[in-house]
């Protein structure tokens, strides 16, 4: 791992990405438990895919600025874990 990377980033009511430039990462992606109400991550095929308060994945390799969310303004999204070069 070459950086940790810890963020709370907040959901607007229009889509926007994780990350504004590329960046490969590994670790958690979660939904606050205390969000008040869904976030709904763009889904491959450009569908909304809603993932619950409290709710988490892990995810491999990914990059953070083709991951796009929207949701409740006020509610967050965190993304813990690390990037590799």
């Amino acid at each position: 791992m070459n950086n940790v990377i810890q963020r709370r980033i907040a959901v607007g009511a229009t889509y926007a990405a994780l990350s504004a430039t590329p960046l490969i990462f590994s670790g958690d992606i979660s939904c606050e438990p205390t969000n008040s109400a869904v976030v709904y991550f763009r889904g491959d095929d450009g569908s909304d895919v809603p993932w619950q308060k409290g709710e988490w994945h892990a995810q491999k390799s990914i990059n953070l600025a083709t991951v796009f969310v929207k949701g409740t303004v006020g509610d967050y999204v965190t993304v813990i874990g690390g990037t590799w070069a």
